[in-house]
């Protein structure tokens, strides 16, 4: 098998090779490479005892010893850094919590080695060091300034398969090794892998490691929501059709562990201006979306199955979809920034832009927004976040084939916000000529809700008329609010 490495995972197995040890190039840069996908890490399983890696490497970082594992980072000439982890060969036994081993016995043989592992794709190994030391010259003298510890070069080695890899990288077809039932007992995490494997690659599960799936919800509902979160976020992001992938999920039944929501929203049918019900018309949107955008299109009508009339209307479902993307986020763990994001673009997607029509025969007549609507819309929604809202909506639309949506919706209001933004109005509260200190000071008021609610009052009566941001215009205004009593002025 030919293969190409960087000048790093050379210069690693060289120093292993040297000192008289195996270097196996395993796991998934074996698998992608095969696939000719050039991988994105790289991983050496070695006979060298944890104990003999610390002294070969000993800038390593040693977190993992115990398990016979330490991550060797180099730096090239440019100061950049490359990281390889190097595992010593190992069987494991007597898995607990779904995931983790008991116990951990380093092996000599590389066989022994990837009996452990999950699918069959995965369980495939180069040993590095059955051509010598010379073989693997490195591609650039080490001496130069000029080198490069990112540079490739091509190898021909013999493939290690002893569980049928490539045969079943030729049928596309995701498969345990040995017995499924016992892969994913010691592992629970395994069964999202195997689906986040099917999806990534285009490929099938094999019957009996999808019945074993299903059979396997129990060691599965243990795994930690976070590493259940990252498995699902690898899906969506490094498959082509996540679609897919989510089908799995559900067909598996795992979706309901972690997404019942989204469970939920399968058979909600849509008969107003769609073709798919709920469920069908996420996914859809989903596989269109951007990337930035895929978790706003995952949620973007979550909140529709509590709020369906049954005759097609879902009155309110963007707010409640709001309010439930962030519970939902908060449950699998997002950061805060991500959460309000996304819960910001979901709460706004059904924004819709009318615009006069051409159409003369039409006897519609469609009611453009004022300037004042535009400029509230920029405030509600951000300017930091209007072209990934359109790029929501854009994906949302095209995801139905009966859509009535046209595209100058959204060319005519970035016209319209261009022309906002260069008039340099205020949209945000540090926009406005005074603030809370200037405030306090002029009318002697003190921080806390009034403050704060006059300010908002402030920012409203400027974004529908930008010329009272003046210090003078504003401090009457704030003197007048206050005065009439803020419970009693609408805004």
């Amino acid at each position: 098998m030919k293969i190409k490495l960087p000048a790093y995972v050379i210069s690693t197995a060289r120093v292993l090779i040297k000192e008289g040890y195996k270097a196996y190039l395993v796991g998934g840069a074996v698998r992608n490479s095969y696939l000719g996908i050039e991988p994105g890490d790289y991983d050496i399983a070695t006979d060298a005892l944890p104990e003999e890696l610390i002294k070969l490497f000993p800038k390593a970082i040693t977190v993992g010893a115990a398990f016979g594992t330490v991550l060797v980072i180099q730096r090239d000439s440019n100061g950049e850094n490359y990281s390889i982890e190097v595992t010593t060969l190992r069987s494991e036994e007597e898995y607990i919590k779904g995931r983790w081993p008991t116990k951990v016995k380093f092996v000599l043989d590389i066989n022994e080695d990837l009996t452990r592992r999950d699918f069959t794709i995965n369980a495939m190994a180069i040993d590095l060091s059955t051509k010598g030391l010379d073989y693997l010259e490195l591609p650039y003298k080490e001496e130069s300034e000029t080198a490069t510890l990112s540079h490739m070069k091509e190898f021909e080695f013999d493939l290690i398969d002893p569980f049928g890899g490539v045969k079943d990288i030729e049928k596309k077809v995701i498969r345990c090794v040995g017995s499924a039932i016992e892969r994913f007992t010691e592992d629970g995490l395994r069964t999202f892998r195997a689906c986040r494997f099917a999806s990534q690659l285009e490929f099938s599960i094999d019957p009996d490691t999808f019945a074993a799936i299903k059979n396997s919800l129990t060691v599965a509902r243990m795994i930690s929501i976070e590493r259940i979160r990252d498995e699902f976020l690898k899906m969506l992001y490094k498959s082509r059709k996540p679609s897919m992938g989510i089908n799995l999920l559900k067909d598996t039944g795992l979706l309901n562990l972690f997404l019942p929501e989204l469970v939920a929203s399968i058979g909600v049918k849509q008969p107003l201006g769609h073709d798919f019900d709920v469920y069908e018309h996420t996914l859809r949107t989903i596989d269109l979306a951007p990337d930035k955008i895929k978790l706003a299109a995952l949620f973007h009508d979550i909140g529709k199955p509590q709020k369906s009339t049954g005759d097609g209307h879902f009155y309110g479902h963007d707010q409640l979809g709001a309010e439930m993307t962030k519970l939902i986020m908060q449950r699998l763990r997002f950061p805060t920034k991500e959460i309000e994001k996304t819960s910001l673009l979901v709460r706004w997607h059904m924004f819709t832009y009318p615009y006069q029509t051409e159409d003369t025969e039409s006897s519609e007549t469609l009611q453009n927004w004022t300037d004042g609507a535009v400029r509230r819309f920029i405030n509600r929604v951000g300017i930091e976040n209007i072209e990934d809202l359109f790029q929501l909506r854009i994906a949302d639309a095209t995801s139905e084939p009966q859509t009535s949506w046209k595209p100058d919706e959204i060319t005519l209001l970035q016209e319209r916000i261009a022309k906002i933004l260069a008039e340099d109005a205020a949209l945000k509260l540090s926009d406005l000529e005074v603030d809370g200190i200037s405030l306090m000071e002029e009318l002697e008021i003190g921080p806390g809700k009034l403050l704060g609610d006059t300010l908002k009052y402030l920012l409203d009566q400027v974004i529908e008329n930008p010329s009272f941001n003046t210090k003078e215009k504003l401090t009457d205004l704030a003197r007048s609010y206050i005065k009439e009593g803020s419970k009693d002025t609408k805004f």
